[in-house]
């Protein structure tokens, strides 16, 4: 979905706004060439014609809903079922799961004070491992659902942040799943997911902070190129 103009579009807009007044002073006591003149004046019609910034209507609990129906749909494909179709039908889950999960937020929040003194290569990096890390490690989990039915119980809203609460049902157990989103120049985007109480980036962290305190940085990147983040933990 796509928005008629984003915070980093607007922003320049805005500051011309501020400097109008000056614009005018400065235009009034100098001698500006008449083309220059002009030009001036369009600018400024153009940016206070743009109004305000554009911001999404959509709120947290439709892109949770909307992502897990279209997760749901794709599972519920019988044309992807068959197990040659297996992989292709992964890729898609990927995709869709990738479209409103922030992994750089996640990352981030994961690292903690060990993301700050990476580079921009090495954020960009360990972003790329722990979202492949991800997918290998819940893809089968999500490949699993066999039916299930998700409750929406309300979202709550706290700025730029926003939590949807839901409980997913079976035949045997209920789940309770909470969704942790950020609003990042209008679209929401999930950066946690706490279920039965637990968090998945608090998880990580922990995991994360224990390896490179016994170890170093390096070895976490290797743990998670080598799949291996947690085999410790189960040994």
């Amino acid at each position: 979905m796509r928005y008629g103009c984003t915070i980093s579009s607007v922003l320049p807009q805005y500051q011309l706004i501020m400097q109008f007044p000056r614009l005018l002073v400065d235009s009034a006591t100098t001698d500006l060439h008449p083309i220059r003149r002009i030009v001036q004046l369009i600018v400024v019609g153009l940016v206070i014609s743009a109004g305000p910034p554009i911001f999404a209507t959509e709120s947290p609990t439709d892109v949770v809903r909307t992502t897990i129906n279209e997760v749901i749909r794709i599972l519920n494909d019988e044309a992807l079922k068959p197990p040659a179709k297996h992989k292709f039908r992964r890729h898609m889950l990927e995709e869709v799961v990738a479209q409103r999960f922030d992994y750089a937020e996640m990352s981030k929040r994961a690292l903690a004070a060990n993301w700050i003194p990476l580079t921009n290569e090495q954020r960009d990096e360990f972003v790329d491992l722990f979202k492949s890390f991800l997918s290998d490690r819940y893809a089968s989990k999500i490949e699993d659902y066999s039916g299930e039915q998700v409750e929406y119980l309300g979202e709550r809203l706290d700025g730029q942040y926003a939590e949807v609460r839901t409980k997913l049902h079976s035949t045997k157990v209920e789940i309770p799943m909470d969704y942790r989103l950020i609003n990042k120049a209008g679209r929401w985007y999930a950066y946690d997911i706490v279920v039965d109480g637990v968090s998945l980036v608090k998880n990580y962290r922990s995991q994360f902070t224990a390896i490179i305190r016994s170890s170093s940085y390096e070895e976490l990147v290797n743990r998670l190129r080598n799949r291996t983040v947690g085999e410790d933990k189960k040994a």
